[in-house]
């Protein structure tokens, strides 16, 4: 092991629940359709600040939206966030473990509260697919790259 893997830390001090939303604007009548086969649009967007030296805090904000035809079955919104120790880090290794791996850290907490949240909204327990935040991250840094680019 190198001496720089050796300084790496990273530890979770605390993970919660920092905003949550539940609508079913068209409730009951949205219940009358026996046939449930919405559309579901899920939205993903996470956010770090640093708190102290070496602390961040991430937030994940995951948006579903449930809609039938042009109506809206039900709106969730979680903001799932957490408190990270990363000390040691590079600059382009912590913008990874932030906007990468804290997020995945992150996303079961918040798909058991949305689950949670549309089951107790009176609708068939949803259930969100895994997530490749790794993949999301490096297509969010090219977007940046090349808009960087284009401003030249």
């Amino acid at each position: 092991m190198s001496e720089e893997q050796i300084q790496q830390q990273f530890a979770i001090q605390k993970i919660y629940l920092k905003d949550v939303s539940f609508e079913s604007p068209n409730a009951p009548a949205v219940f009358q359709d026996a046939e449930w086969k919405p559309e579901i649009n899920v939205q993903l967007n996470t956010e770090g600040k640093m708190i102290a030296e070496g602390i961040h805090e991430v937030t994940l904000a995951v948006t579903v939206t449930a809609k039938k035809g042009d109506k809206t079955a039900f709106l969730v919104e979680v903001k799932q966030s957490g408190v990270f120790q990363l000390t040691g880090f590079a600059p382009e290794q912590l913008g990874g473990m932030l906007g990468a791996y804290c997020p995945e850290v992150l996303f079961p907490f918040a798909r058991e509260a949305i689950a949670d949240l549309v089951s107790k909204g009176g609708f068939p327990q949803l259930l969100l697919s895994p997530v490749n935040f790794n993949a999301l991250y490096m297509q969010h840094q090219q977007q940046v790259q090349q808009q960087a680019e284009k401003s030249h």
